[in-house]
């Protein structure tokens, strides 16, 4: 069995749109301790059982998507029974569905003994999705270019969050879609998020916290904004939204206080969780 990390995007910037329809992006990554569960079994054909009857497992699932270009790409003739218990939320800004895809990948690769090289799994992986790349890696990282162009962050440091969700699925290209057309930005927030994490201060980082994706999203989701309000009410040093949202964090000053934290925004409507960050590799096994 492997657990797969959620993220969080503890600094966001939309740079721009490119020529090729994507946009620009940079951002420091970060995986957290809420995870799914993966298991991944031989079997004679490819099949996916999940513990949420509404999900899809078909090829509408990403999974599917990743077992089957996986095969075809390595030329594999053999199948798996695949069983996915989620508790990452769906379309909620913390990539579940990309860290479900990676971990597809890392599986079959050990199962069907490909023995690929972690770098060309990410080079399939990037056709998968632009985050999926990342939870083939290790806790941390600075995304750039569309997102697949990744480098390694220390992972000295760790941190306690607390994740609030509305329960309110949002498509990220329906995020991105909303970009307004001549859109442009530098990249000062996320090199201040960088240098934020070489002090090793929840204090500093939370300072350091940034999205401008949220200018976007807050209008659809009018809760960000009371989710953020919350967070900081209840002692959070600092809130931002994660990914395309609509899932806010906030950055506490232990797992205790994060705990405390979460007890206190809980209310109905929305999930809470108090995660730790994760260093060192983002799938693993159980």
């Amino acid at each position: 069995m492997l657990r797969t990390s959620a993220k969080v995007n503890l600094a966001l910037e939309v740079l721009g749109k490119r020529d090729d329809g994507y946009h620009e992006i940079a951002t420091v990554m970060q995986a957290v301790d809420l995870c799914d569960r993966l298991t991944v079994e031989t079997a004679d054909t490819l099949s996916l059982v999940v513990s949420n009857p509404a999900l899809p497992t078909d090829d509408g699932n990403l999974i599917v998507r990743a077992a089957a270009r996986l095969g075809e790409a390595a030329g594999a003739t053999k199948g798996a029974r695949i069983t996915l218990d989620k508790h990452i939320p769906v379309a909620a800004g913390l990539g579940g569905g990309s860290s479900d895809a990676a971990a597809t990948l890392w599986a079959l690769n050990r199962l069907w003994g490909l023995r690929w090289s972690r770098a060309r799994l990410a080079g399939l992986a990037v056709r998968l999705g632009m985050d999926v790349p990342f939870f083939l890696g290790t806790g941390r990282a600075l995304a750039t270019g569309r997102g697949e162009q990744l480098e390694p962050l220390p992972g000295a440091g760790a941190y306690a969050l607390v994740l609030v969700n509305p329960n309110v699925p949002l498509s990220t290209g329906e995020v991105y879609g909303r970009v307004p057309a001549g859109w442009t930005a530098e990249a000062r927030s996320t090199r201040r998020m960088v240098e934020a994490l070489r002090t090793r201060s929840a204090r500093t980082v939370a300072g350091a916290l940034a999205n401008n994706l949220e200018s976007i999203v807050e209008p659809m989701v009018p809760a960000i904004r009371h989710m953020k309000s919350a967070l900081l009410a209840a002692g959070a040093l600092g809130a931002v939204m994660s990914g395309s949202g609509p899932t806010v964090f906030g950055v506490a000053r232990s797992y205790d206080h994060a705990r405390q934290i979460r007890s206190r925004v809980n209310r109905a409507g929305w999930s809470c969780w108090a995660v730790r960050t994760v260093s060192g590799r983002v799938i693993r096994a159980v």
